[in-house]
């Protein structure tokens, strides 16, 4: 298969990252979640939108949106497997910290061969999850399934595990790292503060941290 163009590869890998985001139930990705995931105006989303179904990527839903073909989803996954393999080689290896590796990641997955991925992939021991706690695709194209609950959405209560964060926001990832809130640590909620107030939780350790909703949303446990 041909390798796309990183424009290309951008907006297969946000198709790509959206539908996985949304779960099983989540349908179509319309153009308007493709224009703002890439800060792009939806009369561009659009077009590009449609020279990918041309090119056999997508399938357009006619005043819906588009979805991948499996030629789109291989292509998607191939450059998704690159960034997620990208950060975690920079966080474990050259000691990045998290909250910096998915910008680098974002330059250097268009120019990793798939052989100097699967050698990175190899030297780490072929991590299964990235740094902020994605699943990494496999050389065949296998990807385990995301966390589907936010932890905006738990009551007063639940309990859970972090299983991932969001990673395209650089002060919110340090904004939860400085609260203990990173991948593997168990949580639950004592608290609901009314009005849209702070989310008050007890960590693993026994420590205790008040979230905003805006920032629980980020987190997705398992």
């Amino acid at each position: 298969m041909e390798r796309p163009s990183p424009a290309v590869q951008d907006y297969l890998k946000a198709i790509f990252q959206l539908t996985e985001a949304a779960g099983p139930e989540g349908g179509v990705i319309t153009t308007s979640q493709v224009a703002e995931a890439l800060s792009v105006t939806t009369a561009s989303a659009s077009n590009m939108l449609k020279r990918l179904d041309a090119l056999g990527y997508v399938t357009q839903v006619k005043r819906q949106g588009a979805e991948l073909t499996d030629l789109g989803r291989r292509a998607a996954l191939e450059v998704v497997r690159h960034h997620r393999i990208l950060e975690t080689y920079l966080a474990t290896r050259l000691g990045l910290p998290w909250d910096e590796v998915h910008a680098e990641a974002e330059i250097l997955e268009h120019h990793v061969s798939p052989g100097l991925a699967e050698r990175m992939a190899e030297v780490m021991g072929h991590p299964e999850h990235d740094p902020h706690g994605h699943p990494i695709p496999s050389a065949a194209g296998i990807v385990a399934s995301a966390a589907a609950r936010r932890l905006s959405e738990l009551a007063v209560g639940d309990r859970g595990v972090v299983a991932s964060v969001d990673d395209h926001d650089d002060e919110l990832l340090r904004f939860l790292a400085d609260r203990g809130l990173v991948p593997g640590v168990a949580v639950e909620v004592v608290h609901l503060a009314p009005f849209g107030g702070p989310i008050s939780m007890r960590l693993g350790d026994g420590s205790a941290v008040d979230v905003p909703p805006a920032a629980a949303q980020a987190v997705r446990v398992g």
